[in-house]
């Protein structure tokens, strides 16, 4: 990842959580928000390694870092997650909602513990980690939720379960917005369209059809939907919107 690129320094002084931070959008914007002046908590599952690596460079440019594993589908552990980071940087004005998880393919073949298992993490965990963070934020703070270019346009079928899973997050940033507007706390959300990453390369099987729905005709990098977080971290009149960084997917 390049951490020499010349960016503002717009958020010096401010702690960050960055939720499923440890590879992809996560890992991207957790040192974007570093470069910037944050100081950047990372929560992961399964990617230690991953995690630790993010800690490692954010260290390196000066800032501290700390990486957490917590299980966004588990009640306690995603308020938790909060808490912790938290205390591990002195309180906490930015969170970043971007753990999640995918599941494609027919409806009618989506058990019920599918069902469970993506909403606990996509909708419920952020629910969970948004409450918590909103208790100890004060003005100036943001809420950045990652939704998905699938909630403007659904390409095709085997979306759904995701799809609606994504959109409930656009009602949880609006009416956060209203919420915390009195307070001075922004919420807003990006979607993302198609994006090199481990879990969706830019080289896989379904990437030329992926990338021939854009406008652009190619797969956006994690850096791209990084600099749209770390602007919104600091935006304080822009609430409540949501930010197709999608290369004209939804066009």
């Amino acid at each position: 990842m390049n951490t020499r690129t010349k960016v503002s320094e717009d958020l010096i002084g401010k702690a960050a959580l960055v939720t499923g931070g440890s590879r992809g959008i996560g890992a991207a914007t957790a040192l974007r928000l570093a470069r910037e002046g944050a100081d950047v908590a990372v929560t992961y599952v399964h990617g230690k390694d991953g995690a630790a690596e993010v800690v490692r460079e954010i260290e390196a440019l000066g800032r501290r870092a700390v990486a957490l594993r917590a299980d966004l589908a588990d009640a306690g552990e995603a308020a938790g997650a909060v808490e912790r980071a938290a205390e591990a940087l002195g309180g906490l004005d930015i969170l970043v909602n971007n753990g999640g998880v995918g599941l494609l393919g027919p409806v009618e073949g989506i058990s019920v513990a599918d069902l469970d298992r993506v909403l606990a993490v996509n909708v419920r965990g952020v629910f969970l980690t948004s409450r918590a963070a909103a208790s100890r934020m004060g003005p100036g703070a943001a809420i950045i939720t990652v939704g998905s270019c699938m909630t403007q346009r659904v390409p095709g079928p085997g979306g759904t379960l995701y799809a609606m899973t994504k959109s409930a997050l656009i009602g949880l940033t609006k009416a956060l917005a209203r919420e915390l507007g009195p307070r001075g706390i922004t919420a807003n959300i990006v979607h993302p369209g198609p994006v090199d990453t481990d879990m969706n390369p830019a080289n896989g099987p379904f990437a030329d059809a992926q990338a021939s729905l854009t406008a652009l005709g190619r797969f956006g990098t994690p850096q791209e939907v990084a600099s749209t977080i770390a602007h919104l971290a600091s935006a304080a009149y822009v609430t409540g919107a949501e930010f197709s960084v999608d290369g004209g997917h939804a066009a």
